[in-house]
C-alpha cells in the first residue's frame, strides 16, 4: 500500500489528475474517521475533509515526501478541523450513532451492551466538550497511538505542548466522566454518619 500511495503521489504531483482522485480514494476512509473524531459530527467532518483535499491539492507540489502522504494528511485535517471547529460558535448536541453496534452485540449480555452503549455515548459527549486544540491530542493519542513527537509533527507544536495538552485534555476527561463529590456534600455526609 505505501508503494502504491508514493506510486500516485508522484503521478499527481506531475498533473495526473485521474492519480489524485485514486489517491483521494485510497486514503478517503482514514481521512474521513480522523475529521469526525475531531468534530465529533458528520456534516462537520464531511466539511473538513473537502477542505483537507483541497488544501492537499493546492499543496501537493510542496509534498517533499519526508514523512508518509497519510501523515502529512493527519496533520491537514486536524488543522482543518482545529479551523472549523474554531470558527463555528455554536454546539451541537446530536447523537453519534455507532451503525455496527447491532453487529458487534448481537447474542451479547443486553446489560453489558446497554451500559458499553452508555459509556460510549458519555465519552463521545465529554470528547466533543473539549476544546479543539486537546480533542485534536487526545485523539492522535489515545486512538490512533501516535507516539508525543508524531502529534507534534501533525500539529506543528512542540513535543512539550504535546504532552502538556495531553494532561490537560486526560484530567479534563477524567473530570467530566468522573466528578468528585463537592466538598459541602462530602462534609455531609460524614457529618451524617458520625451522628
Amino acid at each position: 500500500m505505501p508503494e502504491e500511495v508514493a506510486g500516485l503521489v508522484a503521478a499527481a504531483q506531475a498533473g495526473d489528475r485521474k492519480a489524485f482522485d485514486e489517491l483521494v480514494r485510497v486514503t478517503y476512509l482514514d481521512t474521513y474517521t480522523l475529521a469526525y473524531r475531531l468534530t465529533g459530527n458528520e456534516e462537520d467532518a464531511r466539511d473538513v475533509v473537502q477542505e483537507a483535499y483541497l488544501r492537499a491539492f493546492r499543496g501537493l507540489k510542496r509534498f517533499r515526501g519526508e514523512a508518509r502522504f497519510s501523515t502529512w494528511m493527519y496533520r491537514i485535517t486536524a488543522n482543518c478541523a482545529s479551523t472549523h471547529l474554531g470558527k463555528r460558535r455554536r454546539h451541537r448536541h446530536e447523537e453519534l450513532t455507532d451503525e455496527v453496534v447491532d453487529e458487534l452485540h448481537s447474542g451479547a449480555d443486553p446489560e453489558a451492551s446497554l451500559e458499553a452503549d452508555s459509556l460510549r455515548a458519555q465519552l463521545q459527549e465529554v470528547l466533543r466538550g473539549l476544546p479543539p486544540k486537546l480533542r485534536a491530542v487526545v485523539v492522535l493519542r489515545d486512538i490512533y497511538d501516535l507516539p508525543h513527537e508524531a502529534i507534534a509533527a501533525e500539529l506543528g507544536i512542540s513535543e512539550s505542548a504535546a504532552k502538556v495538552r495531553l494532561h490537560r485534555a486526560r484530567r479534563k476527561l477524567r473530570e467530566d466522566l468522573f466528578p468528585m463529590p463537592a466538598d459541602d456534600d462530602a462534609c455531609n455526609d460524614r457529618d451524617a454518619h458520625a451522628v
